[in-house]
């Protein structure tokens, strides 16, 4: 069984950046995705970026694009987020998460699409 395991989370100001990471253990296969979700207190957890394991291709949601970047690295089998231009608004516990696929489909961004999940790492943003 594949574990997720994320790291990087912290406490930083506005405006600063973190760098979260994403091992997984086990096989991601061609066609999988490897994606990053953020829950904040009291709220549903949302979609916040994922990455298509063989053509490298990246989606974002809208509140993130232009100030989070995710990359993998397949020899290590990670998946980092990169957030920059951090906001108070920002602030969660973000976990990683996996979704299996046997042949190329298009993402599916509903939490209940994805089987595997990391126990999370939490975001602070102080204003």
């Amino acid at each position: 069984q594949e574990q997720l395991t994320e790291s990087g989370g912290g406490l930083v100001q506005a405006g600063g950046s973190l760098r979260l990471s994403c091992v997984v253990s086990g096989t991601i296969y061609s066609n999988d995705y490897v994606a990053w979700f953020r829950q904040a207190p009291a709220k549903e957890r949302e979609f916040v970026s994922a990455i298509h394991w063989r053509n490298n291709r990246q989606h974002y949601d809208d509140s993130v694009k232009g100030r989070f970047t995710i990359s993998r690295d397949a020899a290590k089998n990670t998946v980092d987020l990169y957030m920059a231009s951090l906001k108070p608004e920002d602030t969660a516990v973000y976990y990683c998460a996996l979704q299996r696929h046997q042949r190329y489909s298009p993402l599916s961004m509903g939490v209940g699409e994805w089987a595997l999940w990391g126990q999370g790492t939490q975001v602070t943003v102080s204003s």
